[in-house]
């Protein structure tokens, strides 16, 4: 007879039961990871605006003009610190008659690094301008940005002119308000009849902080996009793109919390007058290397 096979059986006991997450436990996981994604997100984007990262930018304005040529000397020098986390924006005007020494041209005006190395080499003007604020001042500056002056005319224009204030007669206008044109703001700033050169930097930052609030004002909004068309056209610069956004955000902020303007002073330079009859600026490093220290944490 055929030999029937034993019928094997289990035990309940042996069964292990299978156990289903309810889905709301797995949407509350996947919400979960969504929401440390969300705050990740957020912190990286306080990290970039508001890092402690000190950025120093270096803003020149040349004199070149279509009777003087595209090549020209940088009589507007501010040297500019920006911290976003604190926020303080530092801004340091710079004569241009300081006598220095250019690297690689030997001892000059600190106006005239831009324009010998432009007139060696085109395009190298800005980071001799670096170069020569680096080795001179000890300051940490790897950003420039040139405007050439005649630019301002098509800048303040496109704002549809802008208003300065005048707590005391300068640049050939009386003290108080002031409605300019762009023609008007160049020749304000580069009047050279009735002050001098501190007063010609000084009126630079009027003239820059105007222009800064002007933008800012809810009826210049519609005019912005020429106003940044027109600085593109004449601005150079190597600031690399995704600094914009940080950079923007903090001048944003700058008329809250003011922008800390200052200039090189006539108690800071010794004037004298070189082998050569040039007059120029003789720099007083232990005058000036406080304010360095002060503004620049250098």
């Amino acid at each position: 007879m055929e030999e029937t096979q034993p019928t094997r059986t289990r035990s309940l006991e042996s069964f292990q039961p299978i156990t289903i997450q309810p889905s709301s436990k797995i949407k509350k996981g996947k919400y979960s990871r969504a929401k440390k994604g969300f705050w990740y997100f957020l912190l990286l984007v306080a990290i970039y605006f508001l890092a402690p990262f000190r950025t120093n930018i270096l803003l020149l304005g040349t004199d070149d003009s279509p009777d003087r040529g595209a090549l020209g000397r940088t009589d507007t020098i501010i040297l500019t610190t920006i911290v976003p986390l604190k926020p303080y924006v530092g801004m340091l005007s710079i004569p241009r008659d300081l006598w220095v020494t250019i690297p690689n041209v030997g001892e000059q005006r600190i106006n005239t690094a831009y324009f010998f190395a432009e007139a060696n080499e085109s395009g190298t003007g800005g980071d001799a301008a670096m170069q020569t604020i680096r080795e001179n001042f000890g300051v940490a500056v790897r950003n420039y940005g040139v405007i050439h002056m005649f630019g301002v005319v098509a800048a303040v224009d496109a704002l549809g002119g802008v208003e300065i204030q005048l707590d005391q007669p300068s640049g050939g206008y009386p003290a108080g308000r002031h409605n300019l044109t762009g023609i008007e703001a160049l020749t304000f700033v580069r009047d050279r009849a009735t002050s001098s050169d501190f007063s010609r930097m000084r009126r630079t930052q009027i003239l820059l902080l105007a222009m800064l609030n002007k933008g800012f004002e809810p009826s210049s909004w519609p005019k912005l996009p020429q106003f940044v068309f027109s600085l593109a056209q004449s601005v150079d610069t190597n600031i690399p793109l995704w600094q914009w956004p940080r950079l923007i955000f903090v001048f944003v902020r700058a008329p809250l919390f003011g922008i800390d303007s200052r200039t090189i002073t006539p108690d800071m330079v010794s004037p004298f007058t070189t082998s050569g009859g040039a007059q120029v600026l003789g720099p007083n490093w232990d005058a000036i290397n406080p304010l360095l220290k002060e503004m620049f944490g250098q």
